[in-house]
């Protein structure tokens, strides 16, 4: 890169600047030409139209004509197919099989040590507009407080309310059968 000498350079009067001087662009002679073309072509076709129009055709022209009655014609529909009568007769024998439900479901949101981590659990499902229980549980290894859901009739009723509690984050949820 360069270096430059800044020191010796002397900065500028405030009232001196930089002219240069003005140049003036040439007057376009062929643009201006082309454009009085264009006009004077233009000028020439409306004349020409007006004197060489067909006067009959020009009287039809301004005087307005009267409204004709539009006919339509109607077409004839099609014969409905003779198996629309037989459809209309017939009857329709099904057989309908009953789903046995799988029983109750419950939901659990969490397991957690202490009682206070599920009370925190909890609050956030009463927050999505969902009840739910804290059970204390003891096993083997130790206290358990399990936060639970339910019970839900259907299986789909508890996949509804997973999916509610997984839009704020919850996302640790289990369905299984109530016990």
């Amino acid at each position: 890169m360069a270096q430059h000498d800044y020191i010796n350079k002397t900065p500028k009067k405030k009232g001196q600047k930089k002219q240069q001087p003005k140049t003036q662009k040439p007057f376009p002679k062929v643009l201006a030409a082309f454009a009085m073309l264009l006009i004077g072509g233009f000028a020439y076709g409306l004349w020409f139209i007006k004197e060489h129009a067909d006067p009959a055709k020009v009287q039809q022209a301004q005087t307005p004509a009267e409204p004709t009655a539009v006919v339509e014609n109607k077409k004839e529909l099609p014969r409905p197919p003779p198996f629309i009568d037989d459809m209309k007769k017939a009857k329709v024998e099904a057989e309908v099989k009953v789903i046995k439900s799988r029983g109750p479901f419950q939901m659990q949101c969490g397991s957690f040590r202490t009682y206070e981590q599920a009370e925190k659990r909890k609050a956030r499902i009463a927050f999505a507009g969902l009840l739910s229980e804290i059970r204390r549980t003891e096993g083997s290894n130790g206290v358990w407080y399990r936060v639970r859901l339910g019970p839900y009739d259907k299986k789909r009723d508890a996949e509804s309310d997973k999916n509610r509690l997984q839009r704020i984050k919850i996302v640790d949820c289990g369905i299984w059968g109530w016990t």
